[in-house]
């Protein structure tokens, strides 16, 4: 049998590491990623490898050659431009048509038993093998669902955390037969498991899984590549270590130069011809490679150093990477997660910080505190966005510098030329960072409408005017000291999963483009914004019925943005209204949960002295609303929900709402009351939001004040849910406290459980296979439903080490016991 190796692959989330190497050949323990990965086909017969090459392919030829000294026969097949996983494989089928083979990626560090895998396949009468794994974070890599048998059920490429519902993922090793390249259209990309797989199973095509035991790390993230380098040394992964073990866990190559004085405490790894001088200290971890000169004093922990370093006296090393051919002078010091490039200079005691990336061939000079990139950035997380955008305290984690990074991130991401609208809310902070936003999109070739301070709908709704995106600077909800940066999409809805992996992509790279001096964009600022947006609201909302109520409402605008919006809206309406806190309050730009519950109370007590019809309350930026009845009591956000349902169905008699999974039930039998129906989407707002924007869909919410009115856009929008309010309470007559009083009573409580990231995909693994042969819904998380209609949701957070759980009974004790059932469940896995 032949073997396919896959070396095309550019790892750009390595770089600097593989700004000037393909990733195949990144050293672990001193030798190519890929070298071990064609040692282990060697292990296990597979001498006939064709090797897959894209990227800086000529290094990868150059160093493996014919591979003779490797004992094997490798040939070549060399893609023109990107094809995709399926697609490279493809480019090499004249080589492998003959018999099955086997596909492996030439930058995962792997010891499984290979043989076995082939003997499953030809046991099976598979047409492909898929080769599985157990990983404790499942995020980054495609989730596959075998039944008893072993047959692939399902599979789901790169999930968010709502879609986890096991940890067996697919390590990118195949075991196929040629028929399968009647499924590859050549010469475009094409990818086994997104594009070929489903089409397979879809004709009933014999596919496999195999759950391999054994070692497999996919070495793609800078901490990926230090954890296979100790793994290595721990023994944790069969591979060949080039050299001798001099004592227990020390491993010194040939001709290797170290002093008796020099203190080694292993495991580590001293490569060829290094030399160690007295007094200087390696620890646990380190990997020091080929002609690397270690001088007296200097200090290395868990560093790994490429070939031909030289690294000076009194040197300091801790959890970082340097690459080959860098010098790094007297007592200067590199922090723990700082990668630095091939061909850099580090000056005499200069301090490089942690999580700094110096790309190749740049010199620190002496005595410089390097705190940001080279190319700059100090930011060392893994993901940008969180719930909210990109959000962090102010002039700490969200600075200038950062706003004009990430908008020129967002610029390249872009055609130059485009437009962009921004907008701010009314806080200091967010003028400061929405100046910074607009140069950097300048700066890179993008005209820029900006809305200034505006309520979050409003621009939302502009943006979706003809702009490619947009960007919304505001205070985070319930956080004072902390903004949110959001980007929209050319629909003013948030910026897609894809989209913002897309920007994290190009942020994580620091690659932004710059314009020329005559490319240099426009900033314009379109006039009647508040005149527009009310205009076409009254034009899309049904407003019959309301001028002849003779309605009175109370309108808190909570002194923030969307009291812009109400003076003209009010006054077009023709409603008797009493406005209260209209004016902008620079100094309390958002409230915390007590200040607005405050607020709901008074605008309660407003309502009831008045004898209003009901009361709403917008938050600071106008995106949500919350309702007070005509007695003055607060309607919760969930039990709004319900109540805003019932109006739109009742009125439309058919089509079709958008609901968040975690909703109640109880929502299912109002809509089916009136004669419409549900359609349960995920937590994800931007998930909610494209079923808004879907034809035949009359509503959607969150049960968080979030509305969405689809005739008039596809997003939350407080203002455009007050209009439609105002004009449902007009035409049904009906307070809205008898509206409540019809609707039945849910019982569903949450729980959030500390879990640690580790465990995440173990956890929704137990919780399916606890659920049995109970119905299970994967739509976000697992939601278990029992048989008597009680039901369960376990969700893992994509932001923090937390689990959410909700459950839902015919009662508060049912809905309790059925959450502390899996809590348990939860629980047990996580320990």
């Amino acid at each position: 049998m032949k073997a396919v190796v896959m070396a095309g692959g550019e790892g750009t989330r390595l770089r600097p590491m593989t700004s000037s190497m393909p990733k195949p050949l990144l050293p672990v323990a001193n030798r190519p990623i890929m070298e071990h990965v064609l040692r282990l086909l060697k292990r296990h017969g597979l001498t006939e490898t064709v090797v897959t090459v894209q990227f800086l392919a000529s290094l990868v030829k150059n160093y493996f050659g014919d591979g003779e000294e490797l004992g094997m026969e490798l040939t070549y097949a060399n893609e023109e431009k990107p094809l995709g996983t399926a697609g490279s494989v493809k480019n090499a089928e004249e080589a492998l048509k003959d018999d099955a083979f086997l596909v492996i990626s030439g930058d995962a560090l792997t010891d499984f038993d290979l043989t076995e895998l082939i003997n499953f396949h030809k046991e099976k009468g598979a047409l492909v093998t898929v080769c599985l794994t157990r990983v404790p974070n499942p995020l980054e890599f495609g989730i596959t669902i075998v039944d008893e048998e072993g047959k692939v059920e399902r599979f789901l490429e790169k999930p968010t955390w709502g879609q986890v519902f096991s940890d067996t993922v697919n390590t990118g090793i195949y075991v196929m037969e040629p028929e399968v390249f009647n499924y590859v259209e050549p010469d475009v990309p094409v990818d086994w498991s997104g594009d070929v797989f489903p089409q397979l199973m879809k004709e009933g095509k014999p596919i496999y899984g195999y759950v391999a035991e054994g070692y497999w790390e996919d070495v793609g993230t800078h901490e990926s590549y230090v954890k296979a380098q100790a793994d290595v040394l721990e023994g944790k992964v069969d591979v060949d270590i080039d050299g001798f073990e001099i004592s227990p866990g020390v491993w010194v190559a040939e001709g290797a130069d170290v002093h008796p004085d020099a203190v080694l405490r292993g495991p580590l790894y001293i490569g060829d011809y290094a030399k160690v001088e007295a007094g200087a200290e390696i620890r646990e971890h380190t990997v020091v490679g080929s002609n690397v000169v270690v001088k007296s004093g200097a200090f290395l922990h868990k560093a790994v150093v490429h070939d031909n370093v030289y690294v000076g006296q009194h040197s300091n090393l801790r959890g970082c990477v340097v690459g080959k051919n860098t010098d790094i002078m007297r007592a200067a010091r590199i922090e723990d997660g700082a990668v630095i490039g091939d061909e850099c200079l580090i000056g005499e005691e200069s301090i490089v910080q942690g999580n700094v990336r110096v790309y190749p061939f740049k010199t620190i000079e002496a005595g410089a505190f390097v705190n940001t990139s080279v190319i700059w950035e100090s930011r060392g997380q893994a993901h940008l966005f969180g719930a909210r955008g990109v959000s962090g305290i102010l002039n700490v984690e969200i600075t200038p510098e950062l706003a004009v990074r990430l908008a020129g991130a967002y610029a390249t991401t872009l055609k130059k030329g485009s437009t962009v609208t921004t907008a701010r809310d009314h806080s200091r902070g967010a003028r400061a960072l929405k100046r910074a936003v607009i140069s950097a999109l300048q700066a890179s070739a993008i005209d820029v409408r900006d809305l200034e301070n505006v309520p979050l709908p409003v621009a939302r709704q502009q943006t979706a005017r003809g702009s490619a995106g947009g960007i919304m600077i505001r205070t985070s909800p319930g956080v004072p000291d902390s903004v949110d940066i959001m980007f929209f999409d050319g629909q003013g809805g948030d910026l897609s999963q894809g989209g913002q992996r897309k920007l994290d992509r190009v942020f994580a790279r620091q690659e932004y483009r710059r314009a020329f001096p005559g490319e240099i964009g426009d900033l314009y600022f379109p006039a009647s914004v508040f005149d527009s947006y009310t205009g076409s609201l009254l034009r899309n909302v049904d407003t019959t019925g309301i001028a002849e109520s003779g309605l009175k409402v109370v309108v808190d605008a909570s002194n923030g943005s969307a009291g812009l919006v109400l003076p003209s809206l009010l006054g077009k309406l023709g409603v008797d209204s009493l406005t209260i806190n209209p004016g902008l309050d620079e100094t309390r730009p958002t409230e915390t949960a007590e200040m607005r519950r405050k607020g709901l109370v008074r605008l309660g007590e407003i309502v009831a002295s008045s004898g209003a019809a009901f009361g709403v309350r917008f938050d600071p930026v106008g995106e949500r609303l919350s309702l007070v009845d005509e007695k003055g009591r607060i309607i919760e956000d969930d039990r709004a929900l319900l109540v805003m349902l019932d109006l739109v169905a009742a009125e439309r008699r058919s089509g079709r709402v958008a609901l968040p999974v975690t909703t109640t039930r109880i929502a299912e039998q109002v809509a089916a009351y009136h004669g419409t129906q549900v359609e349960w989407t995920t937590t994800s707002p931007d998930d909610l939001t494209r079923v808004g924007r879907e034809e035949g869909t009359i509503f959607g919410g969150d049960g968080k004040g979030g509305f969405i009115v689809p005739e008039f856009s596809g997003v939350y929008d407080g203002t455009a849910a007050f209009v439609r309010l105002i004009g449902l309470v007009a035409r049904t007559q009906l307070t809205l406290s008898q509206i409540d009083a019809r609707i039945p009573r849910a019982h569903v409580l949450k729980r959030d459980l500390a879990t640690p990231w580790a465990v995440k995909g173990l956890v929704m693994r137990r919780v399916v296979e606890a659920a049995g042969d109970r119905f299970v819904d994967t739509t976000d998380g697992v939601r278990v439903v029992e048989t008597d209609g009680r039901w369960v949701m376990v969700l893992p957070d994509p932001a923090e080490a937390v689990t959410h759980l909700w459950a839902e009974g015919p009662d508060d004790a049912s809905a309790q016991a059925l959450l502390d059932e899996w809590s348990a469940v939860v629980d047990s896995a996580g320990r």
